[in-house]
């Protein structure tokens, strides 16, 4: 096979060695525009996982590779005087010119051609090939040719960055932070070689334009980064290899890029992106050169395995690494927003702040920060716990996260595992009875903190479905004491009630007789902000609110608020979210009026505040409040987690105590992005940015998660929902899980407890043999 690789970086380098030495045959050219062992940027780095790849797919080349690395397992994180260190990551540095210049030896020994300092305009100049891999970089000629297929999306990111050296050698992967009149500067630092470091200075981009560094020369912005970084050089200068960059020319916005496919058939040949020229991944995880050093070993994989078929080699290379590519992405995408974000995360204490770091990308979880270093984590939660005014006791274990106690007013939870409100429709004229005595009843005793009741509405015409539970008679509120009474007297759980109006959503049947489907007969009259249909051509239609109506829904609320206080519930919640009456209010999508309660979001929050005001005063002051939103409609137009902060503020001012932070379900036309823990970040967001608590929601299934999200300051509690389904005891079968056994049980149900606990030591330890050694027990 005759195979040119346009571009003589890692990966057209490492490609070219592997198909040639799978088949010395094969004629390889890899065409460099610049000169032999030229090249520009100081370190990269792998991770041990990477090396082990690449001893898999050459050992000679990865033995010189290890042999010329700088490794290290600590990363040291200092912020306002303060230096947090943690081991076990495993890293490992190398120069990029001492990289490039072992691969192109490498393909010299196995003969392939390295032809420099030929700037290629196209792969039309190479007919003969059978196949092009267009390697050409970030600015790749071959993929702005052929966009049409290749789809690429670049997205600028708001961070400029340059990359320097210096000759001050560091013990640990080294992150710096330091504030200046005009903002937070960072800087990623780790040794290479023996006598030199990549020195990384990054900031947003406002924050580099009031600094003035858009307008100076490279001498006087390096010398303005020295002065910063000071106390971290000692004494050391910074370096730029960037001969051929002048002025704010070296500062750099990361571009991430994603393309659609990767292989294009020109007619002649198939022409296939590698490296950054198929996709990005932002420095702060050092992927980059591993993403492309594995796509080599990947294609090399594929036609090694099919040969004959070069086109099926190509369409399962394709599927394979944009798979692996995307992980890498989206982790990466984590990490840029947290470095973009920096100042919304420097009033954690140092402590936190290190944390959250280290778990940005949500790649590294507590647990497995754990496994890598024990010994800081075991402290870490120690000093978490004393946060939370608990300390373990002498021969102990460290207190998890996830079980530590929240106080919020003069409500103290067990624990930051809530359950959510997760809506049944089995309630008979509103009124609560058996069903939802023992739903709610067996998750407060199995080891929640908090149990939240479902939606529960505030006049008939608020329900959603027949079967919806209510609060605005007597019946109903001795329905729901009921409840209230046996939670309090058998556990040690608190027990929170949701009120809400389904609004345009209302007078619909139970799910699983036609969700969202409007009732066959007996429907109720809908109000929202605006005429609406929830379903096009099927829903009823929602007539807008009078002042009038904005009057009785609003006592409406109060009225079942008072309920809620004489029941005894310990926590209440308004609901905001979902497309229901108020989040009706709060959507640009939903929200047409041209009155006082439309246009602007001031506007739009006006009825909302006004009922959430109403209520607070009519709650017991020593009680908590919080408010669920939609803090992402995922629809262009609507809510955007920018307005959810705004969002968030306005509720605080009005006595809200904590956001429940959910999204969606306002528009049938949402495209969310689904994924572990995806709702998240606007927990964290409206938490460190408004100052207010928040609880986080949407695909939180293990106790990794929740310890990970509290540990972090991303929220203060977890709400947990179909998990609970699936097990109401979730939280205590959790903490046997990760080896926590100091929680508390129901004395009825200890016994269970030390039997769960033994079969999952018992189960650990199977996993833990040898295959034949399993094998033989079996």
């Amino acid at each position: 096979m005759n195979i040119v690789c346009i571009g003589g970086g890692p990966a057209g380098l490492y490609f070219a060695l592997l198909m040639k030495k799978q088949n010395p045959e094969h004629q390889i050219t890899v065409v460099e525009r610049n000169r032999p062992y030229d090249t520009f940027g100081w370190g990269v780095v792998f991770s041990d996982q990477t090396l082990g790849n690449l001893q898999q797919a050459d050992p000679p080349t990865a033995d010189e590779i290890l042999g010329a690395f700088n490794h290290w397992d600590d990363i040291e994180v200092n912020i306002r005087g303060h230096r947090v260190r943690s081991g076990g990551h495993g890293f490992c540095g190398i120069g990029r010119k001492r990289l490039l210049n072992i691969l192109q030896r490498r393909c010299e020994d196995l003969g392939v051609r390295l032809q420099f300092e030929t700037d290629v305009q196209g792969d039309e100049q190479y007919p003969e090939a059978d196949l092009i891999i267009a390697c050409d970089g970030l600015n790749s000629r071959i993929r702005t040719k052929y966009a049409e297929t290749y789809q690429p999306d670049i997205d600028l990111r708001d961070c400029r960055f340059v990359w320097l050296g210096t000759h001050k050698k560091f013990e640990a992967f080294t992150f710096a932070f330091e504030e200046t009149e005009h903002g937070w500067f960072q800087a990623h630092a780790y040794q290479f070689d023996e006598d030199t470091a990549t020195f990384i200075v990054e900031t947003p981009e406002e924050v580099w334009k009031k600094a003035g560094l858009d307008t100076m020369e490279k001498e006087e912005a390096i010398a303005f980064c020295e002065r910063l970084f000071a106390k971290y050089l000692d004494g050391h200068s910074l370096m730029s290899n960037a001969a051929h960059l002048r002025g704010s020319a070296q500062w750099i916005r990361f571009p991430r890029v994603v393309c659609q496919t990767w292989v294009h058939h020109n007619g002649r040949q198939p022409v296939v992106l590698m490296g950054d020229a198929a996709h990005t991944a932002h420095f702060s995880i050092g992927s980059g050169t591993k993403l492309a050093l594995e796509d080599a070993i990947e294609l090399a994989r594929c036609i090694g395995r099919q040969p004959q078929d070069l086109g099926q080699a190509l369409r399962e290379y394709e599927a394979v690494r944009s798979v692996e590519v995307l992980k890498i992405q989206n982790a990466a995408r984590n990490s840029t927003e947290w470095f973009e974000n920096v100042a919304r995360y420097v009033s954690l204490p140092p402590e936190q702040f290190a944390y959250s770091l280290l778990t940005r990308s949500q790649r590294i979880s507590h647990e497995n920060l754990r496994l890598r270093d024990r010994e800081y984590v075991e402290g870490y939660e120690d000093w978490l716990a004393s946060l939370a005014g608990v300390r373990r006791a002498q021969g102990r274990q460290p207190i998890p996260p996830m079980f530590t106690p929240f106080t919020l007013r003069g409500t103290t939870l067990k624990n930051r595992v809530v359950v959510s409100p997760m809506a049944q429709y089995l309630c008979a004229d509103g009124v609560p009875a058996d069903y939802h005595l023992v739903h709610l009843g067996a998750r407060a005793l199995g080891g929640a903190g908090l149990v939240m009741a479902e939606m529960t509405c505030t006049s008939p015409d608020a329900r959603i479905t027949p079967g919806c539970p209510g609060l605005w008679s007597d019946e109903q509120q001795a329905g729901w004491r009921r409840i209230v009474d046996f939670v309090h007297a058998n556990s040690d759980a608190k027990i929170g009630m949701q009120l809400g109006h389904a609004g345009p959503k209302g007078s619909t049947r139970v799910p699983w007789e036609g969700e969202d489907q409007p009732l066959a007969e007996g429907n109720w009259p809908l109000l929202a902000a605006s005429p609406q249909q929830y379903l096009d051509g099927v829903s009823d239609w929602a007539r807008p609110m009078t002042r009038e109506d904005m009057d009785r829904v609003r006592d409406d609320f109060v009225r079942s608020t008072r309920h809620a206080a004489e029941a005894g519930f310990d926590w209440l919640e308004l609901h905001c979210a979902h497309g229901y009456l108020l989040s009706s209010f709060i959507s640009p999508l939903t929200n047409q009026r041209t009155d006082d309660y439309g246009g602007s979001l001031e506007n739009r929050l006006r009825y909302p505040l006004e009922v959430f005001r109403a209520m607070r005063a009519a709650w017991p002051a020593h009680l908590p409040m919080s408010v669920r939103i939609s803090a992402h409609d995922w629809v262009e137009g609507g809510i955007t987690p920018d307005d959810a902060v705004e969002i968030a503020r306005a509720f605080k001012a009005a006595g809200c105590d904590m956001i429940d932070c959910s999204s969606g379900q306002v528009s049938k036309r949402q495209k969310p992005v689904y994924g572990r823990m995806y709702q998240t970040p606007f927990a964290d967001r409206v938490r460190n940015e408004v100052g207010i608590a928040t609880m986080a929601v949407g695909a939180i299934s293990e106790a990794d998660h929740v310890n990970s999200i509290i540990a972090a300051g991303r929220a203060d509690l977890c709400a947990v929902a179909r998990p609970h389904l699936a097990n109401p005891a979730w939280a205590l079968l959790e903490a046997a899980k990760i080896g926590y056994r100091d929680v508390a049980w129901p004395v009825q149900y200890r016994s269970g407890k030390q039997q769960l606990e033994r079969n999952l030591e018992r189960e650990k330890a199977m996993a833990a043999m040898p295959a034949p050694v399993r094998a033989e027990e079996g």
